[in-house]
């Protein structure tokens, strides 16, 4: 019974006690108090969600005969017109007619938005729409070859990961601009 214990101890038995966190091992206190709640802007950390893995699975069952071109060819008429209109080229070429170019298509979603959601033309719209809006809004970034309809969704993030951004072609910090990075 002993050993049975040591083994299965509770994380809060393990965690090692580090510079920063609080006795329980998180950046901040688990409280009920809406004072001591963080709010979304004190939040680090926000990221994005890849779907790279789900895409090359899929990428691979087809290749594989698992899954027909008609399974995996089925972007919808609004999306191939979006991304005709307001997608960007990328120098990705399609994984499924290899004979085009993938183009990116941003679409935000949100509270305040329509409820089919708002295709992005550009980054400067993009950040513009996510400091704007008081509510969350979350982006998701789809691939589409125009030639065989290929679409999958690339990733997603949501407005506080968008504002958090340093600009396109600039380092944060200043780095980038003649000065080089150190490290600390």
């Amino acid at each position: 019974m002993t050993r049975y214990a040591s083994l299965h101890q509770t994380p809060t038995m393990r965690r090692p006690n580090r510079p920063g966190l609080t006795g329980s091992g998180y950046p901040f206190g688990v409280t009920s108090s809406p004072e001591a709640t963080p709010s979304l802007d004190d939040l680090t950390g926000l990221g994005q969600v890849e779907y790279r893995l789900a895409r090359d699975q899929s990428v691979r069952e087809y290749r594989r005969g698992r899954l027909s071109r008609h399974d995996v060819c089925d972007a919808h008429t609004e999306l191939l017109r979006v991304g005709t209109n307001l997608g960007r080229e990328t120098e990705i070429d399609c994984p499924i007619c290899e004979q085009s170019r993938l183009r990116h298509v941003i679409f935000a979603f949100g509270p305040s938005l329509p409820p089919g959601g708002r295709a992005v033309g550009s980054t400067k719209e993009l950040r513009r729409l996510a400091r704007s809006l008081r509510a969350e809004v979350a982006f998701y970034v789809v691939e589409v070859c125009l030639e065989c309809r290929w679409n999958h969704l690339v990733r997603m993030f949501s407005s506080v990961t968008a504002r958090r951004r340093a600009p396109l072609g600039r380092a944060p910090n200043g780095a980038g601009r003649g000065e080089r990075s150190r490290s600390r």
